[in-house]
């Protein structure tokens, strides 16, 4: 197969942890007679610095004449510590979503054996734990009416029936492929545009009568994913809700370098990890990759490269199991793995096996 792959390594660790997600996707090439062609694109503080534009029009077409786009992450430490700066690097990716129209983010949350002891959770709670969010993504507060004064400011949650119901349709036919189980996540006691979600969900539960389906205020639920991850299959929620919610799951894996994503929707799919840029890690070769690396494996399935993928996740899973782990996962007394070490271990790995 030939894919034209739009990157975007963006800002601190994002380079690093791109170029071993490239390593890995070149290995995969090399192992099952593929194509790559890659074209860089700047994002993010990058993008500010060059030409003032966290998403430029040129990052735009580039993204739009790809098959997809693998992201890693943006964010820099001068924009996190001046609230005043009215150009940031996140608009960037807030922009990209929506000129994309990427309005579902796929989130896996998934536990590995060999790791259950970096979780703070109980082992009993979290082993076997296997569930998806799905997140509403071009919609809600941040995208929404804003204003802001010294004395006032507001968010508009904004929801409209169309933006729901495309996003329930991809959620209840997930769960048709998985358990058959989904929680709508809302805020409907309280919440006008959380009683429309819960409406119109209700609404299509009748076209999907294999799925059961239940409803959770975001309070409860953000407690009954640590206390009983095992409950959910498919989780669905709006944009706010859904980025707290899937940055909290990540007690369940360990880690947050541990889980990928894809954002389907309109044009080009587009495959990042969960995690921020990191800034003050950028440069040390510290970075956990495995996050991209295993986003590399959600694209490949993507267009039906089932074995790939399989692939990638079997290297992935065989580096925890040799102990080829960053710091952050790193077993008491292991030896110490950099960023690149972990990827190119698992680059070889794909090629030799």
């Amino acid at each position: 197969m030939k894919l034209k792959i739009a990157v975007l390594s963006g800002d601190g660790i994002g380079p690093e942890i791109m170029k071993q997600g490239v390593a890995v996707l070149n290995a995969i090439a090399a192992r099952y007679n593929h194509e790559f062609i890659y074209e860089d694109s700047i994002c993010g503080a990058h993008a500010i610095d060059e030409v003032g534009d966290p998403f430029p029009e040129s990052t735009f077409q580039t993204c739009m004449n790809a098959d997809a786009v693998f992201f890693a992450a943006v964010g820099d430490l001068r924009y996190d510590n001046n609230p005043t700066s009215k150009v940031r690097p996140e608009q960037g990716l807030l922009a990209m979503r929506k000129k994309l129209g990427l309005f579902a983010n796929i989130r896996p949350v998934t536990t590995f054996d060999c790791l259950l002891h970096k979780s703070p959770l109980k082992d009993e709670l979290i082993k076997g734990a296997d569930f998806v969010v799905i997140r509403e993504l071009t919609g809600g507060m941040y995208f929404g009416e804003k204003y802001q004064d010294n004395d006032m400011a507001y968010d508009t949650d904004i929801y409209t029936r169309p933006e729901i119901v495309r996003i329930l349709r991809v959620a209840f036919e997930m769960s048709q492929k998985r358990k058959k189980h989904l929680t709508v996540v809302d805020k409907a006691n309280v919440l006008a545009s959380s009683r429309l979600w819960r409406q119109i969900a209700k609404e299509m539960e009748p076209q999907y009568p294999d799925v059961e389906t239940d409803y959770m205020f975001i309070d409860n639920a953000s407690m009954r994913v640590l206390t009983e991850p095992r409950f959910f299959d498919v989780i669905v929620t709006e944009n706010t809700f859904g980025d707290i919610l899937t940055d909290e799951t990540s007690c369940i894996t360990g880690s947050m370098g541990l889980q990928p994503s894809a954002s389907l929707g309109e044009h080009t799919p587009l495959f990042e990890p969960v995690h921020g840029s990191w800034p003050q890690a950028a440069g040390k070769n510290i970075a956990n990759p495995l996050a991209q690396i295993l986003s590399a494996a959600m694209l490949l399935e993507h267009f039906g490269l089932n074995e790939e993928g399989k692939a990638v996740r079997n290297a992935v899973n065989a580096s925890l199991d040799a102990n080829v782990r960053t710091p952050e996962i790193q077993v008491e007394g292991g030896r110490t793995y950099g960023t690149v070490e972990v990827g190119e271990w698992i680059a070889e790995y794909i090629k030799n096996e």
